[in-house]
C-alpha cells in the first residue's frame, strides 16, 4: 500500500517520516480490520522508537508499506517500509496495536467448579491483543456455567475457563429417549453420574435394570442411539 501524504526531504527520509507514514498506514489497516470483522473496540496504535540518527536516501516515489507480521494488525507488529525509486531501500518498523474491548473478568476470587453468578463476573475494558487464549464478550457466556479452574479477581476469562453446568446429577430420575426414523421410545432411568448437556453419562434403565451410556440433552433428559 502506498501513501502519498508524506513528502520526502530533499536529502533524506528521516525516522520521523517513517513513523508518520507507518502511523497513517496502521490507522487505515486497523480501521478496515475492525469494520470487516464487525469488532467493536478502541484501538491504540504505538509506533516504536526508531534511531533518530537514521538517514535513508530521499524517496521520490510514495513509500510502499505492508504488514510483515502478523497477518492481523493487532498486537506486536512489524511493518515493511520500502522505497522503490532509484535509491532503493527497505526498513522494518516495529509497532504495537492495542485493542481495548469490554470483556468478561472475575469480580472476586473464585474456586474451581464454582457455578458462576452475576456477583462473580463483570465487564471491563482490556487489551485483547495480549489474550492469545481468547476471551468472553458477554456475561451470559459465564453466568450459569462452571469455572474449570480457580480464578483471580480481575482475571480475564477465556473460553476454556468455563464449562456448561451439570443439568443432571448422580441419583436423579431421568427420562431415557430412544428413536429411529419410524419410532420413538421413552423409559425411566436413574443417572449414575453428573452430566452437562452434550456429555455422555452412565444411566440405569429402571425397566430392564441394565446400565447404559446416554447423552444428556437437558434437565432430567438423556437419549441413546438405537
Amino acid at each position: 500500500m502506498a501513501l502519498n501524504a508524506i513528502a520526502a526531504s530533499p536529502a533524506f527520509t528521516t525516522s520521523e517520516m517513517l513513523i508518520g507514514a507507518s502511523q497513517s498506514f496502521l490507522e487505515q489497516r486497523v480501521g478496515e480490520y475492525l469494520q470487516q470483522s464487525s469488532i467493536e473496540g478502541r484501538p491504540l496504535i504505538e509506533i516504536k522508537r526508531l534511531d533518530p540518527r537514521l538517514r535513508l536516501a530521499a524517496c521520490d516515489t510514495p513509500l510502499s508499506i505492508r504488514l510483515e507480521s502478523p497477518s492481523e494488525p493487532i498486537g506486536r507488529i512489524s511493518l515493511r517500509v520500502r522505497c522503490d525509486s532509484t535509491m532503493q531501500w527497505t526498513v522494518f518498523v516495529p509497532a504495537q496495536v492495542k485493542l481495548y474491548r469490554q470483556i468478561v473478568v472475575a469480580s472476586r476470587p473464585v474456586k474451581r467448579q464454582t457455578l458462576l453468578d452475576a456477583a462473580d463476573v463483570h465487564l471491563a475494558e482490556r487489551d485483547v491483543g495480549t489474550l492469545n487464549a481468547g476471551y468472553l464478550t458477554e456475561l451470559t457466556q459465564a453466568i450459569g456455567n462452571k469455572s474449570t479452574r480457580p480464578l483471580l479477581a480481575d482475571q480475564a476469562l477465556t473460553p476454556n475457563m468455563v464449562e456448561m453446568a451439570d443439568v443432571v446429577s448422580k441419583g436423579d430420575q431421568v427420562v431415557i429417549s430412544a428413536s429411529t426414523h419410524s419410532m420413538s421410545v421413552k423409559m425411566p432411568g436413574e443417572a449414575l453420574s453428573d452430566g452437562a448437556p452434550g456429555e455422555q453419562i452412565r444411566v440405569r434403565n429402571l425397566s430392564s435394570q441394565r446400565v447404559i451410556k446416554a447423552r444428556v440433552t437437558g434437565p432430567g433428559q438423556v437419549e441413546v442411539n438405537m
